[in-house]
């Protein structure tokens, strides 16, 4: 059964891997900033990025805003595609001002539909992007699923190669308790596991903490 497989998997990332404490950050205005950093790169250089951030005191909505774009993206060059993260900061806290006066808590009211329908209308957050802030800054339950889940849980034999973000989402809502920690422990350790052992050219399936769940064994 899905559910209690789910839940097997789990429990043997957790053992082997120890709570991840995600996601790292000072607050949740930071988390944010962090959600939209990290799209196609290794958090090691998002926290080059928000450490050139906090050094010249532009960690804020306000100061997001204020400095000039070529300069925010000269800040926040490790994360790639840093031009493009550049505009989609500034759209963000852009949409937080005219909106909610800046203040990213009067958006957390919303219900998680409305919320990241909200996120999603602005240009450049996507799903993953979204959820990420729903779950990690404003601490309701939405499970996150990224290109590591794709990966294993395919590996796995539960989801197919080509399943789309709402196909691969539905599958963890659906098959286990709604609950806050336990989709962001769930996420962090698939990320654990992406990176460290299942990873896309040569995984180290023998050494796997849930080989005896994989399809490819």
């Amino acid at each position: 059964m899905p559910k209690e497989t789910l839940v097997k998997i789990y429990d043997k990332l957790l053992e082997a891997f120890g709570p991840q404490h995600w996601w790292p950050a000072d607050d949740d205005f930071e988390i944010i900033v962090g959600a939209i950093l990290t799209q196609s790169v290794s958090w090691k250089n998002v926290e080059k990025a928000i450490d050139n951030l906090k050094a010249k005191g532009l960690l804020s909505l306000d100061a997001i805003l204020a400095v000039d774009k070529d300069k925010l993206a000269a800040l926040i060059k490790s994360t790639m595609y840093y031009n493009q993260k550049a505009l989609k900061l500034k759209n963000f806290c852009r949409y937080i001002k005219q909106n909610y006066g800046g203040d990213i808590y009067s958006l957390f009211e919303k219900s998680i539909p409305n919320m990241r329908a909200e996120l999603l209308s602005i240009k450049g957050i996507g799903p993953e992007t979204a959820d990420s802030i729903i779950l990690y800054a404003a601490a309701k339950p939405i499970f996150v699923v990224d290109a590591y889940t794709r990966r294993i849980f395919s590996r796995l034999g539960f989801l197919p190669d080509d399943a789309k973000y709402s196909q691969m989402q539905d599958f963890f809502m659906s098959n286990l308790p709604s609950d806050v920690n336990l989709f962001n422990e769930y996420h962090a350790l698939i990320v654990r596991l992406g990176k460290d052992y299942c990873k896309n050219k040569k995984p180290l399936c023998n050494e796997c903490p849930v080989k005896n769940h994989c399809s490819n064994i």
